[in-house]
Parts: structure tokens; C-alpha cells; sequence
């Protein structure tokens, strides 16, 4: 009698399967997209439409003034006027069209992309309720998230759901969410109150906070769930914990695990675009408003203070053979939730500047200094991500980054070892080194470019002053010295 022997059995009965089934399994995709159920792709944001108007946030700061104070000078509140973005929008548009570039408009303006009234880059001829961007009525009509239904099945590009308000038969009613339960006579007659434990957790921020491509749905920008797969997550130590709450605040829930009492939170959405407030400021000044200029600056310098305590640098030498070989720079990220830098990190700079002089004040080691044109040299030490696209070739722009080359980022915690190799004179008993961990938004000229880029309707220097770009402003974010003897 003929037998077949049992792993051939196995294997016909794989290959008959397969056979059975390989048409269904060649034509599934990665990325399922339902266009009915997403009717604003590629932003995902779902609207509960109904005839319940958005509250611009001139009428909520009637009633909430400490709140909307708070606000007005967020980057939140500058996330549809920034020039910076409208650039890279003004592009993106020329580049892939208007449909695509949907995308960013649902986070920057989400009011405005459900109701239609964003149709392209520019502010002109927009309402204050478009030009809010990331407003109080966004936040608090939030009434759910489809994170799973994505096709990526986690959050991205605004999956989040809008319900201002309903219907009902006898007329409107507005309703407004929040984390606590609301007191008596909460809304004034004016909207209804709920509380919501969405707005108690990190998924609240997470469908803009994790930017992917618009049709590979890679993660450009993956914030949320750097914040998810670390430690703060495990501590449950929020985003709202860092980001709504004074600087003191931040360090104490970074460093404690400790969340904050509920009089500590604030709404000033701080984190380090401290690009946005210095370029907000100037226009709030040169239009007369003295009083937001003020407050802009005080986010400046929020963000300054924020990205001066987020990382901390370790020098340590290294002897070979009885002799100083090498320098070792431990960049450890400290304070931040999430990765650091985060969000854009193909654009962003964080890199280090590193000095060593011998005791004759000699340099004997020089890197990371910005040359003439403020340009980053190639072989500076950069903590950030090389994209590319499907071609495998650099890119940089979001509608072509399909992938990361490299990503040199510092997770939560966690940190990067860089080696410097010494060559002391040997004359020299000792070297000084100093170190320097910098940061800045984008390349200069990267800012140039999107600055450049700019809608017609955005004059540089009738609303911020500027003739040209100037230099982008470079925060040290740790300076570190020490002395090392050249001889062990």
C-alpha cells in the first residue's frame, strides 16, 4: 500500500489551499479604505452633521475667559494661520492636489473642512470659526474616535467624530464635553454639558498627533504611539499631563509619574514650537496687539523652558592603551513623553555641538557647528529621521515620505550613546570638552523654502514684519563641560 509521507501531506494540503484561495488573498489589501464611511478622505474626521452651528471662540471665552486667554496664543490657536504651514499646504496642493492635502486641513481646521468652507491654502475671505483652527469647540464636541475602523487600525489623521450638538423638536441644542461631571447650571443655558471619559484619556489627542501618509498610511509623525509603547503610558501619565499644565507642573508629572491635581490644568497646549509663537508675535505686534504679543511670548518662552529641561548629556572618556581615545556623549531624553524630538522628525533638528580644546586652548576637535549659511553640516550628529519614498531616494516633503531611512530618535527614558575620536597632542596633559545638545524647528533652508512657498493672500512682511527669513531661532537645550586628563 502506498503511503505519503506526513510532512507531504501537509504541504499538498497547503498548496491546495492555497490554490483555493489565492485570488482572494492577491486582491486584499494592507490598507482598506471605506469612502462612505470616511467622506472626507484622506482626513478622517467623521461630523455628526446636523444644522448645530460650531461656537467660534470669541462667544465660549464670554462665559470662560481664564480658558480662553489660555488659548489665544496656543499653537492650537495658530495651527490654520501659520505661515509655516500654509506653506508646506501651498505645495502640497501644487504638488498632489487639493483633495489630498484635505489631509492636513482636517487637524489644522476641522470646523473648517466638515462645513466646506476651506477650499485651498490661504486665509482670505475665511470665518474666525475656520481661522480657530484647533479651537474650544473642536475639543469639547468631540464625541468619539474610530480609531480602529482607520485603515490602518490605529488613530491617524484626525479619527476622531464631531457633534457640536443635535436636533430636536423643539430646536437646537448644543452640547459641549468634558472630563468631569458638570456642575449646576453648567453651560448657562447656553449649551448642555456632558462629561466624557474620552476626554480623560490619550486617545482624545491621538487622531492628529499621528500623522501618516495620505495613501501608504506609513507614520510620518507616530507621537501617540511613542507615548503608548513607553513608560508613561504604563504610569498613566497622559498627554494632557505635560501639555496642559504649567512648566513646573511638566516636570514634576515627568519626573514623578505623577499626574496632576485638577486645578493644575491650564490650556495653554505647550509643547517646543517655540517657531509659531516667536513668528505670532511679531504679527500680534506689528498689527497693535500688544496684549497677545505678550502672551505669545510668554508660549515662547513656555517652550524654551520646556525643551531646556527635556534632555540632559553624560561625557564620559574612553582610554586605550593608557591614552585618551575617544569622547562618549550620552544624550538621554529625560522629560519628554514621547520620542525625542517628535512629530516631523525629518525635518526637525536636534543634533550636538561638540568642542575640545587642548590646555593651550588649541581646538582639537570640532563637530556640529552650523556653517556660514546656517546650514547643518552633513556629518553633524542629528537626532532625527532620513525619509524616503517608494522610489527608495530621499524625500523630504510628507506627500512623498513613504518610509524612514534612518530614525535616530530617543525614546522615552531611554538614550543614544555618539563616540568622538581624540587625538590629544601628546604634549597635552588635559582636554576641556564642551557639548551642546541644540534644537530647532526645520533646516534653514527647509523654513526658507516653505516661508517662501507661502499663499499670495499671506503678505510676510505687511503682517510679521519680515523683509526676508531670517536666521531660525537655535535653543541650547543642554550645555554640558568637562575636563579630561589625556593620560590614564
Amino acid at each position: 500500500m502506498n503511503r505519503f509521507h506526513p510532512l507531504c501531506t501537509l504541504a499538498c494540503a497547503a498548496l491546495f489551499l492555497a490554490l483555493l484561495t489565492g485570488s482572494s488573498l492577491a486582491a486584499s489589501k494592507v490598507f482598506d479604505v471605506d469612502l462612505e464611511f470616511y467622506p472626507y478622505y484622506p482626513s478622517l474626521i467623521k461630523w455628526n452633521k446636523s444644522s448645530v452651528p460650531f461656537s467660534e471662540p470669541r462667544k465660549c471665552g464670554g462665559c470662560h475667559s481664564k480658558q480662553y486667554k489660555e488659548w489665544n496664543g496656543s499653537v492650537h490657536s495658530l495651527a490654520f494661520k501659520d505661515p509655516v504651514y500654509q506653506g508646506e499646504l501651498n505645495k502640497g496642493v501644487k504638488a498632489v492636489g487639493h483633495d489630498i492635502a484635505r489631509q492636513c486641513e482636517g487637524c489644522h481646521s476641522p470646523a473648517g473642512v466638515v462645513t466646506g468652507e476651506i477650499k485651498g491654502p490661504g486665509n482670505a475671505g475665511l470665518s474666525d470659526m475656520a481661522l480657530a483652527g484647533v479651537s474650544c469647540d473642536i475639543c469639547h464636541s468631540v464625541s468619539g474616535t474610530t480609531h480602529w475602523q482607520t485603515p490602518s487600525h490605529e488613530p491617524e489623521n484626525g479619527s476622531f467624530i464631531l457633534t457640536p450638538g443635535v436636533e430636536t423638536t423643539s430646536g437646537q441644542t448644543l452640547i459641549k464635553r468634558g472630563p468631569f461631571k458638570p456642575s449646576d447650571n453648567c453651560g448657562a443655558g447656553f449649551h448642555k454639558c456632558e462629561e466624557s471619559s474620552l476626554h480623560l484619556q490619550a486617545d482624545l489627542c491621538a487622531g492628529c498627533h499621528q500623522v501618516y501618509h495620505y495613501d501608504s498610511h506609513f507614520p510620518i509623525e507616530a507621537t501617540y504611539l511613542e507615548w503608548k509603547h513607553g513608560p508613561y503610558a504604563q504610569k498613566e501619565v497622559l498627554c494632557q499631563d505635560c501639555h496642559m499644565v504649567e512648566t513646573e507642573t511638566f516636570k514634576k508629572s515627568a519626573d514623578e509619574f505623577r499626574k496632576p491635581e485638577r486645578g493644575e490644568y491650564r490650556h495653554y497646549f505647550n509643547g517646543a514650537n517655540f517657531l509659531l509663537s516667536y513668528l505670532a508675535a511679531g504679527a500680534a505686534k506689528k498689527g497693535g496687539d500688544e496684549k497677545l504679543a505678550k502672551s505669545l511670548m510668554q508660549q515662547y518662552d513656555m517652550a524654551v523652558e520646556r525643551l531646556k529641561s527635556a534632555a540632559d548629556l553624560e561625557l564620559s572618556p574612553v582610554y586605550r592603551d593608557g591614552r585618551l581615545a575617544e569622547l562618549k556623549v550620552r544624550v538621554k531624553n529625560v522629560r519628554a513623553g514621547h520620542n525625542l524630538p517628535t512629530s516631523l522628525t525629518n525635518v526637525r533638528e536636534m543634533w550636538l555641538e561638540v568642542i575640545a580644546k587642548d590646555e593651550s586652548g588649541k581646538v582639537i576637535l570640532t563637530s556640529g557647528s552650523l556653517n556660514p549659511d546656517g546650514t547643518l553640516p552633513g556629518d553633524a550628529r542629528n537626532f532625527h529621521s532620513d525619509g524616503m519614498g517608494n522610489d527608495f531616494h530621499f524625500a523630504i516633503d510628507p506627500w512623498k515620505v513613504t518610509a524612514f531611512s534612518r530614525h535616530e530618535t530617543i525614546p522615552p527614558k531611554g538614550y543614544k550613546d555618539v563616540y568622538y575620536g581624540m587625538t590629544a597632542p601628546a604634549e597635552a596633559k588635559a582636554v576641556t570638552i564642551e557639548a551642546k545638545l541644540r534644537f530647532r524647528q526645520a533646516d534653514q533652508k527647509v523654513a526658507e523654502a516653505l516661508l517662501g512657498a507661502v499663499p499670495k493672500d499671506i503678505d510676510l512682511k505687511a503682517t510679521y514684519g519680515l523683509e526676508k527669513v531670517p536666521a531660525l531661532p537655535v535653543v541650547d537645550m543642554v550645555v554640558r563641560q568637562a575636563n579630561f586628563a589625556t593620560t590614564k
